[in-house]
């Protein structure tokens, strides 16, 4: 069994997560991947993804961090 968390951090500090379970590692890889594709293009201050086993073992983790985009 594989959990993939995903994080989100908006510009003004909130933090939520959502996490997801997958039979096998190419499952869980597909939904981490597919989560860093948004994430690459997001809005919020930071967007994270981690695979971890059933035993907490992390396999993978990366993330993202925007700026606020600054006005003229």
């Amino acid at each position: 069994m594989y959990l993939v968390i995903e994080i989100q951090k908006t510009q003004q500090g909130q933090v939520s997560h959502l996490v997801t379970t997958h039979e096998t590692q190419a499952a869980a890889e597909s939904k981490y991947h597919q989560i860093l594709t948004y994430a690459a293009q997001t809005e919020l201050a930071s967007h994270s993804a981690t695979i971890l086993t059933d035993n907490g073992y992390a396999l993978r983790r990366e993330f993202y961090e925007h700026a606020p985009e600054q006005a003229d």
